[in-house]
């Protein structure tokens, strides 16, 4: 593991999010081993267009972030919303939040006593920082199809493209949080690698021993659970419909953001909790009969993803079934995989009927091994490599 090293890392989502992301999971891990930390908040995209549903939820959103200025985390991990300009699609912007972060982020590495630290960006607007911080190493990590986001951002993808492969030019390793992002890779190869999701095992694995979530008690059994961001774009909300028509005695329970546009408020059977922070979760997980990831993975942006809560799910040992993603396909041994809403609908009347308990330690087993631990040891060896090469 990394020792005694520098690491800022600009993230492509806040740190504060209510459910942790890879690179929150790993910072932690580093910070933990006795590295300093700066952990850079997301400086987006750019905002919707100024007619997108969801721009002043988005603003609210970040302006919350900028109160919490520059915090430390129980692991000393300083935490930073630096004050940036939303509009990364013009090139004067771009120049000014460049300096503005050199500003504002380079008073906190001289506070921390940083020297040659170990950029990681996880977001292509961040590239312009890789020159400017006296980096020992840079570390980029794609985690999204991020030219392919057209509801978070009206920022031209063309644009967005450019500043990617600059990335992927002036990066010493590319990490690619999914299979298929990895596989339609066209430059920089000899430096990529498929850094897989992992999963907090201990965290999700022993459900069986917490007493559910009181929020949950009033809704009746069966169950199906999602936890998550709860997007018209992202979840199949006509599934749902033709699965309410045929089975309205099951009760689907969302937990997380819900950004408006949905469809599904007034159902009865259609039950929405609040976000809530990531250590209770597992008392909301303990609730559900069925895990599912109901999501329209016909979306070009969605058919990259590589959903952390699958593995999660996997890890509580419940009956999962997911919407088809060519990141999860490798696991269909212990993923029940709904390629029609049909199917979808057939596999949950399944994994409501199963009563194998091997089946449930076969899915806490497929996951048991990949652990954050392991992910943050591994990549460790490849920062390690670069770092030793310098010096020959």
């Amino acid at each position: 593991m990394l020792r005694d090293r520098s690491i800022i890392c600009f993230g492509g989502e806040d740190w504060w999010y209510h459910h942790p992301h890879s690179k929150n999971h790993l910072m932690r891990r580093f910070a933990r081993a006795g590295n300093k930390v700066i952990f850079v908040n997301s400086i987006s995209m750019g905002l919707p267009s100024l007619t997108h549903k969801d721009l002043i939820p988005k603003i609210r959103r970040k302006l919350h972030s900028y109160s919490k200025l520059a915090r430390d985390t129980s692991e000393g991990i300083t935490v930073v919303s630096p004050l940036t300009l939303p509009f990364h699609g013009n090139a004067a912007a771009r120049k000014v939040n460049q300096r503005l972060l050199i500003l504002q982020i380079g008073r906190l590495v001289r506070r921390k006593g940083m020297t040659a630290p170990i950029l990681w960006i996880a977001i292509p607007t961040a590239v312009n920082m890789i020159d400017k911080l006296d980096a020992s190493c840079v570390i980029y990590q794609v985690s999204d199809k991020y030219d392919a986001n057209s509801e978070d951002h009206s920022v031209d993808p063309n644009t967005i493209r450019k500043l990617h492969e600059l990335a992927i030019e002036k990066a010493d390793i590319v990490l690619y949080s999914g299979r298929k992002l990895l596989a339609e890779a066209t430059a920089g190869l000899e430096k990529s690698f498929l850094l897989e999701q992992a999963v907090d095992f201990d965290h999700w694995s022993l459900i069986s021993t917490l007493e559910p979530a009181e929020e949950t008690a009033a809704i009746p059994h069966p169950r199906l659970g999602y936890f998550g961001a709860v997007e018209p774009w992202l979840v199949d909300q006509d599934l749902i419909r033709s699965a309410s028509a045929k089975h309205p005695e099951w009760q689907w329970l969302f937990i997380g953001n819900l950004a408006r546009g949905t469809s599904l408020l007034n159902m009865p059977n259609v039950h929405f909790l609040p976000a809530v922070p990531y250590n209770d979760l597992p008392r909301y997980a303990a609730a559900f009969d069925v895990c599912v990831l109901p999501w329209i993975t016909s979306h070009a942006f969605t058919s990259y993803g590589s959903a952390i809560k699958v593995r999660e799910y996997l890890a509580t040992g419940k009956p999962v079934v997911i919407s088809p993603l060519p990141e999860y396909e490798a696991m269909s041994d212990v993923l029940r995989i709904g390629r029609s809403h049909d199917e979808f609908i057939w596999l949950i009347e399944d994994a409501l009927a199963e009563n194998d308990p091997s089946r449930s330690t076969a899915r806490q087993a497929a996951v048991k091994g990949g652990t954050w631990d392991a992910r943050a040891e591994w990549v460790s060896d490849l920062i390690e490599g670069v770092l030793e090469n310098r010096l020959r």
